[in-house]
């Protein structure tokens, strides 16, 4: 496999230690083994590939889920649990500017509806998932940035809705103090526990006939007269069509047309035990809101429903047992910058993972050029819980030769090539030095 970090980043290092591990157990999923015909194969078993698999199975289709690793080993086991609007880097008026009014339009509806799909998945089939939060709000870190949010509540409510804007004096009264210059509330969106949530997918994909399998990595894809090969460690599965839900996972050259496509980057995340009440007075963090600021390179944040708080970061480099030591000291370092009344508190749960970006800054959904019978879903800029599970269920309709009856804006159906091929993790230090530098 070519991948573009070193191989720990792939390895059970970075994961170790993961809180929601212990909030519940996988399920045992066999591997595959022997030969099997399936009308769709899918390739990862996160948020895209069991959305694919649920709402494929759900009409009637063959499918088979390969995943690499364990159930909830990848980014949909690991995330900050952060159901919201979400899954591209371009802000509004660039997306006009470079896609159009009618597909940008298109691409906002779909990021509200991913949100609504998500919930309607925990409603129908029972999921438990531990949700709390009233949208999302994003946290000033400057004056600067609180201007900002300022002209867009204003256009917000030029356009006829409702901006809830927080000016600074008000932040300690919701439950929002720290460091911050004021806030703005997206009524949409909430929290939940990843891994409860993915899990209840896969039971509910299984139960309407999806075949999931664990610990069987795709180690070659190949061309058939039928459709195509995918050849496992145990055995060979023939599809007419095949699924890519790898995102951050992928490797070079499955496809090869992924090759220089995507571009994983490091988040790492910790969770403190629970807060007591007087603990939390004394910071004057007592919300419920699922939060984040306004740098590029951004802090997530929320108090979960057990009062354990848990706090995110982006900016990991390199990828070591020294690098991840380091990255894990200077997470706690800004946690306490942020929250000082906190520093005291233990962090009891540090892990990290990998999101996934394009070059051109927006997701991908849909058929791989030039190749029949190919479909990929990836690049969610870190809002995988929605937007994974949005592609998934495009992706569902898109291989069975139906136009989506949910939005599926042009955003999402371009993919460029990074510059430096195999080489373009050059990019990303001088990237997040200038990064560092704006915010």
């Amino acid at each position: 496999m070519r991948r573009i970090f070193s191989a720990y980043a792939y390895g059970p290092g970075p994961r170790e230690n993961c809180w929601w591990d212990e909030t519940i157990a996988a399920p045992l999923w066999p591997q595959q083994a022997g030969e099997m015909q399936v009308d769709v194969a899918v390739i990862g078993g996160g948020f895209t590939g069991m959305s694919a698999a649920l709402h494929l199975a759900e009409s009637g289709t063959r499918v088979a889920v390969l995943e690499a690793e364990t159930p909830g080993w990848g980014a949909s086991g690991r995330n900050g649990g952060f159901c919201c609007l979400g899954g591209t880097m371009l802000s509004g008026s660039a997306m006009q500017r470079k896609f159009g009014d009618e597909a940008t339009r298109t691409y906002m509806e779909a990021e509200l509806a991913a949100i609504d799909l998500v919930r309607g998945l925990l409603d129908r089939h029972e999921i438990a998932a531990d949700t709390h939060s009233k949208g999302e709000t994003r946290m000033a870190h400057s004056p600067r940035a609180m201007a900002a949010l300022r002209r867009e509540a204003e256009e917000i409510t030029a356009a006829g809705g409702t901006a809830h804007l927080l000016e600074q004096d008000a932040l300690a009264d919701q439950g929002l103090n720290g460091t911050f210059f004021g806030a703005l509330t997206a009524p949409v969106g909430f929290g939940l526990n990843p891994r409860k949530y993915l899990f209840g997918i896969a039971r509910a994909a299984e139960n309407a006939g999806a075949s999931l399998f664990q610990n069987s990595p795709v180690t070659h894809l190949t061309a058939a007269s039928d459709g195509h090969l995918l050849t496992t460690p145990g055995g060979q599965v023939r599809a007419k069509q095949v699924i890519i839900a790898t995102n951050g996972y992928s490797w070079d050259g499955l496809p090869k047309w992924l090759s220089g496509r995507y571009l994983p980057a490091q988040s790492s995340v910790m969770v403190t035990r629970p807060l007591t009440d007087d603990e939390l007075q004394a910071q004057g963090w007592f919300s419920d809101q699922m939060a984040y600021d306004t740098r590029n390179l951004l802090h997530y944040f929320r108090l979960m429903p057990d009062r354990r708080f848990l706090f995110g970061m982006r900016g990991g480099l390199f990828a070591s047992p020294r690098a991840e030591a380091s990255i894990r000291r200077l997470l706690r370092k800004h946690f306490e910058t942020m929250f000082p009344a906190w520093r005291g508190v233990e962090s009891t749960h540090f892990w990290s993972g990998m999101v996934c970006m394009s070059r051109n800054l927006v997701p991908f959904v849909g058929p791989v050029p030039d190749t029949p019978g190919m479909f990929a879903g990836l690049c969610y800029h870190g809002n995988g819980v929605a937007m994974g599970s949005y592609a998934g269920r495009l992706l569902a309709d898109l291989v069975q030769g139906r136009a989506p009856d949910l939005p599926y804006s042009p955003v999402m159906q371009g993919m460029a090539r990074f510059p430096f091929g195999p080489a373009r993790r050059i990019v990303m230090p001088p990237a997040y030095a200038l990064l560092g530098m704006q915010d």
